[in-house]
């Protein structure tokens, strides 16, 4: 078999098990089905790593093909899910938490910047898209301008960051947080405590909001926001592979694991901490962005502290610095409550537990860290 032969089977074996696994877990309709099938994904997972058979599967494929993969599996999905709004929701929901979660993995996984405060920024995204969407502006620029948004009020908190470390750095997040959603309550312009509505997303004319038929199928119009969270997340994995492949992910390797070490040989330590809690704070706003013209309603309650924190322990579960990992908790921690609905008011104290399992039985996450090879390579 030739070369691209092997990656292209690979890489559709990875995607038909990915796909089975999550069409198996979003169409189980009993609370015993989905726990079940949820016990069996964790099986199958931890054989095919434990057997090097998943590992050997992803090196065979490598990451841009698995990466394609995933995506045209995404899209069978959204098709065969194309009339049931409740999963076109949850898939679209869980697709932007990745990509918010992705924001972060750039600031703390990659640069060891901490961010207790990713709530607020998804907030600062969502409500930049409810004022500029009310205007003429053309709506993938106001989504480019809320990622743009959130950067710039992240800047508020970049001085006080440079000058503080560890846990004293997660404070200033922290205390952001707060003050941000108190901003809210008390704005009148911004709908204080009740919030504000959102018209929905329009692109070229066309309305995510409305049902239509396309080929003979009648699509719901969660469908179609499903489809842009699948392109927004797709950008925003290859946005980061790239950024972590290459010297800005070298750079940034260095100021996480020994700042002294890399201001030694040069490296400048703020201009590179600057720069990954800038990208990440715009990944998080425009996720925010598409998350609010979805939903159709943006309120302080939405961006409290206690959502910061599902953020952080969605990172923390999947093992910092790993992609797939990262990709797996998001999925599990936004579906497991919505399809068990007896643990929903338990879903903190659930992540709370799952957190403290994790950093004490697999510290490295539920897949750890690649080792990075010479020249800014990844491994696997």
């Amino acid at each position: 078999m030739s070369l691209p032969g092997a990656r292209a089977l690979s890489a559709a074996a990875i995607a038909a098990l990915t796909g089975l696994l999550v069409y198996a877990f979003l169409s189980a309709e009993s609370e015993r089905t989905v726990g079940l099938v949820a016990v069996g994904a964790v099986v199958a997972v931890a054989g095919g790593l434990r057997s090097r058979v998943l590992p050997r599967l992803v090196e065979a494929a490598g990451p841009p093909a698995v990466l394609l993969g995933l995506g045209a599996a995404a899209v069978v999905l959204v098709r065969v899910f194309h009339d049931d709004p409740f999963v076109l929701l949850l898939m679209a929901r869980a697709l932007l938490v990745l990509v918010a979660c992705l924001g972060l993995h750039v600031q703390l996984a990659d640069a060891g910047v901490p961010n207790f405060a990713g709530a607020a920024f998804f907030g600062v995204g969502g409500y930049t898209a409810a004022v500029l969407g009310r205007g003429a502006l053309p709506h993938p620029l106001v989504l480019l301008a809320s990622g743009a948004a959130a950067a710039a009020v992240g800047s508020l908190l970049l001085l006080p960051l440079l000058r503080t470390r560890g846990h004293y750095a997660a404070l200033i997040t922290i205390a952001f947080g707060l003050l941000f959603r108190t901003f809210l309550e008390v704005n009148e312009t911004l709908g204080g405590p009740q919030g504000l509505k959102l018209g929905g997303l329009q692109i070229l004319g066309w309305s995510f909001n409305d049902d239509r038929q396309l080929l003979g199928v009648d699509f719901s119009g969660y469908a179609f926001y499903c489809l842009a969270a699948v392109a927004l997340a797709f950008g925003a994995v290859w946005l980061v592979r790239r950024l972590e492949r290459s010297w800005i992910g070298l750079a940034l390797d260095a100021v996480r694991l020994d700042e002294t070490a890399a201001a030694c040989f040069g490296i400048s330590i703020g201009r590179w901490k600057i720069a990954a809690f800038t990208i990440g704070n715009a990944l998080i706003g425009v996720a925010g962005a598409l998350s609010a013209m979805m939903v159709g309603f943006i309120a302080p309650n939405n961006f409290t502290f206690q959502e910061s924190l599902v953020l952080v322990s969605i990172l923390l579960l999947g093992g910092l610095g790993n992609l797939a990992g990262l990709a797996a908790a998001a999925l599990i921690v936004v579906w497991l409550p919505e399809k068990l609905q007896p643990i929903q008011e338990y879903r903190y104290l659930l992540f709370s537990v799952l957190v403290v399992l994790v950093l004490v039985l697999r510290p490295g996450g539920l897949i750890r860290r690649t080792v990075r090879r010479p020249f800014g390579r990844v491994a696997g």
